[in-house]
């Protein structure tokens, strides 16, 4: 289990985005808008920035089974696992119905094969614009 306090948020967010490559799940502590904590595993598919500049790891929720963002900066520690994916992930013309938050996000278009180091500088660009 890797605590973030201990860490800064590049070398959290390149963790994620290694284990979304990877396509390993990762359960995470996370502390939800109300201050209660949450235990849950999720299968990553996508990392965006809001218009309010927080990093959201968009991810299926094992447990529920919906896809569900949380903000990377609530997420208090995070273990990634060597397992598979096993939740089926909503097709590409598909659109997940879920209330709105008032979020608006932005997202980084990278190529493919870009490097997790590279993902994180534009990620890193794109909050500082």
């Amino acid at each position: 289990m890797r605590h973030t306090k201990n860490e800064t948020s590049t070398t959290t967010l390149t963790r994620l985005i290694k284990a979304l490559d990877a396509k390993h799940p990762v359960t995470i502590t996370y502390t939800k808008a109300d201050g209660s904590e949450t235990i849950r595993t999720i299968e990553l598919y996508d990392i965006t920035v809001s218009n309010a500049g927080d990093i959201l790891i968009k991810a299926m929720d094992r447990e529920t089974g919906e896809s569900r963002s949380w903000r990377l900066n609530r997420i208090e520690s995070y273990s990634v696992h060597r397992t598979a994916y096993t939740v089926a992930r909503p097709a590409a013309n598909e659109t997940v119905t879920r209330p709105a938050h008032g979020l608006a996000t932005v997202t980084v278009l990278y190529p493919i094969d870009c490097p997790a180091t590279t993902r994180v500088a534009l990620l890193a660009d794109e909050l500082t614009a």
